[in-house]
């Protein structure tokens, strides 16, 4: 949905981007250090305003290489 602007369940072009804050407490977020509230990746969700189908995304390039390292 992100790339295509499109829903791939019902083709509704009406996507909904909900960004994140890693910082915020219990964001959608992905974890990359034995400390949950140390280093926090943020991940931002695309929901379809007709359907409801949701995607996450991180991104940003270098927060998905902090994962890569975090995760291998």
């Amino acid at each position: 949905m992100r790339n295509t602007k499109c829903c791939p369940k019902c083709g509704s072009r009406e996507i909904i981007r909900v960004p994140d804050n890693a910082h915020r407490y219990l964001a959608n977020s992905i974890c990359v250090t034995k400390l949950a509230f140390v280093k926090r990746v943020p991940v931002a969700r695309y929901v379809c305003h007709a359907c409801g189908y949701v995607e996450d995304w991180v991104e940003n390039q270098r927060e998905r290489d902090v994962i890569q390292k975090a995760f291998g």
